[in-house]
């Protein structure tokens, strides 16, 4: 999965990747319920990186080549 993310700096990437996880394994749970039988839906592992100078449309140009893929 990929997200491209804007966010306040008082935020730290931690707290943002549990937020997407927390709030996507609850939705996720409620539509399919018989995800409940798994030991957890996401991992404990992610990878952020910083855009630096790359443009916005740079990285949405990647995510959409990764989804070919």
């Amino acid at each position: 999965m990929h997200l491209f993310v804007s966010a306040p700096p008082r935020l730290a990437p931690a707290q943002i990747v549990n937020l997407f996880k927390g709030v996507s394994s609850k939705k996720l749970l409620e539509k399919f319920p018989h995800l409940r039988t798994r030991e957890g839906l996401w991992s404990r592992t992610y990878y952020v990186g910083s855009a630096g100078t790359v443009s916005e449309e740079t990285i949405r140009r990647h995510i959409e080549e990764c989804q070919d893929m």
